[in-house]
């Protein structure tokens, strides 16, 4: 009798609030969905938009201390789940990128006509699988959770229906994902064959001493394949191939959504592994992530700014490539993590940059979202004289542009660099130093070149070149469920709304849907409350280590 009550443990329900918060309304979404009215159905994202501001909330009481739970009965040092600092900021990046992307997805389930209920579930179980990742110490719950946070995704790209190019980024984004999970499953399946366990902590502690030299090399190639699934969410060069077909084909939203979101599941994921599991291989995952680290950033910028000369790219597809860039940057600090003693510097750097990316990237996206409204197309050309008949959302937009550029008045963009860049040069990484000084010049000219078309004047020659183009992206975009024209327009489902006219004489301006003008302002307080007092967000991300 004894040993069936020492194999009950209790579960700490406080500690795992945030992710089963969101599950159960993800749930609770989705049953809903059966019985509300058609003309109802908007109050389903309202539900969502609700459950993630009460997950959100149940951060609260976790800030006092630690709490772990699902842990060995024999064992009570070894858990599964942990609710640490470095957890609850994750969770926190997650929880509130996921809302603002909520915001962002209210107008587009209606104008794009997505299934609201499907939508809305789909959402929840991915942002529920990405709160949980943080959390995980051992490495099944790890890939668990990975899976949890990606399928969901894969659905939500290709849910625009008759879209080709939405069906074509979910078979790219599900394809290469597939297999790098089967690689990343490969190398779990030998770091357990090498040391005998699956928690981080015991994995730690087995690779420190292998007794037999040919577990030492099977534990080397684990490592080694374990990194490749993660750097894919991270969109790490050579993994990144499909991000920028991805993030043109999904509804905005969803793209925002895996700029931000994906990539904090990714770098959770990749830090825990490295940090809390492999830290007795740091020779060999310190190396070959600053190596990542240096080819992310090169090509992420080379290939932004090749978008940026031609007005006429998309401006979509230019965030994309300029995700993949900051990506290099957030890859510094853990490689430098694998050349120091200590830590949590290096770790606090990455967490406080992914916080200042989180907001600013999520605000660009959100003006994106606005302009995506009357010009389907969102070409760099659409934004030209934004100034004139957006005002507030240009200022938006240039702020969030220069954050992310690390130039003033978006002080909490060249803070972040700076920590980075600091981190590289206390590992003893000059040379990585130097690369990201140059990729961040290189960098300045499409963030440059983008903000000063927000304020170039828009004439009536221009305004009937916008009345024209929207006129054949509409048209362009019928054509797409048939299969042609798609790759020029990149529009995600044809619109028939009147355009927003580029300073054309006659065309009422389209209201600002009130979802998307508070996600814009709340990541634009966001970014201005941090400028004014950037140490704030090192100081929230300082206690982020393990």
């Amino acid at each position: 009798m004894s040993s069936v009550t020492s194999l009950v443990q209790s579960v700490d329900w406080l500690a795992v609030a945030p992710p089963t918060i969101t599950a159960v309304v993800a749930l609770a979404v989705l049953v809903a969905d059966l019985f509300v009215p058609q003309e109802r159905k908007p109050l389903l994202g309202w539900c969502a938009i609700g459950g993630l501001a009460l997950a959100a909330l149940s951060l609260v009481p976790l800030v006092a201390g630690d709490r772990r739970t699902f842990c060995l009965t024999t064992d009570p040092g070894v858990c599964s789940y942990a609710a640490d600092h470095f957890a609850l900021v994750i969770q926190f990046l997650v929880l509130g990128g996921a809302l603002l992307t909520a915001l962002l997805s209210v107008s587009a389930v209606e104008d794009d006509r997505l299934p609201a209920g499907e939508f809305w579930f789909l959402l929840l179980s991915s942002a529920a699988g990405a709160a949980l990742l943080p959390a995980s110490r051992d490495l099944a719950t790890l890939v668990i959770a990975l899976e949890v946070a990606s399928l969901p995704a894969f659905a939500l790209v290709g849910l625009t229906r008759g879209n080709r190019l939405s069906s074509e980024a979910a078979l790219k984004f599900f394809l290469s994902s597939v297999a790098a999970t089967a690689v990343m499953l490969l190398g779990v399946s030998f770091v357990y064959a090498a040391t005998g366990s699956l928690h981080l902590n015991r994995v730690a502690t087995a690779l420190m001493d292998l007794p037999d030299p040919q577990l030492a090399t099977l534990a080397t190639a684990g490592v080694a394949l374990t990194l490749v699934g993660f750097a894919f969410k991270t969109a790490a060069v050579p993994f990144h191939f499909w991000v920028p077909d991805t993030y043109v084909g999904a509804p905005l939203p969803i793209a925002a959504y895996l700029s931000v979101i994906g990539k904090a599941v990714g770098f959770s994921g990749l830090i825990l592994v490295t940090v809390e599991g492999f830290p007795s291989y740091a020779d060999v995952w310190g190396p070959a992530i600053a190596v990542l680290a240096a080819l992310t950033m090169t090509v992420g910028n080379v290939a932004a700014l090749r978008q940026a000369p031609e007005r006429a790219h998309s401006a979509v597809r230019l965030l994309a490539w300029s995700s993949v860039g900051q990506a290099g940057y957030l890859l510094v600090p853990i490689a430098a993590a694998g050349y120091v003693d200590d830590a949590a510097h290096a770790i606090g750097s990455t967490v406080a940059y992914a916080l200042m990316y989180a907001a600013v990237n999520l605000g660009a996206f959100g003006v994106a979202a606005l302009v995506a409204r009357t010009s389907p197309a969102n070409r760099i050309s659409d934004y030209r004289g934004l100034v004139t008949r957006r005002p507030l959302a240009a200022l938006a937009l240039g702020f969030f542009l220069l954050c992310l550029a690390g130039l003033p008045p978006g002080i909490i963009g060249l803070f972040a660099k700076v920590t980075v860049f600091s981190a590289a040069v206390d590992a003893g990484l000059a040379w990585l130093a130097v690369v990201m000084a140059v990729n961040v010049v290189i960098a300045l000219y499409y963030y440059l070149q983008w903000t000063a078309v927000l304020f170039r004047p828009a004439g009536e020659t221009a305004g009937a070149e916008a009345v024209a183009e929207a006129a054949a992206e509409v048209k362009a975009g019928a054509r797409v469920g048939a299969g042609a024209g798609a790759g020029d327009t990149g529009a995600e489902e044809p619109r028939t709304r009147a355009p927003e006219g580029a300073g054309a004489p006659g065309l009422p301006k389209a209201k600002i849907p009130a979802p998307i003008a508070v996600a814009i302002a709340l990541a634009a307080v966001l970014g201005i409350i941090l400028s004014g007092a950037p140490q704030l967000v090192l100081r929230f991300a300082s206690g982020a280590l393990l």
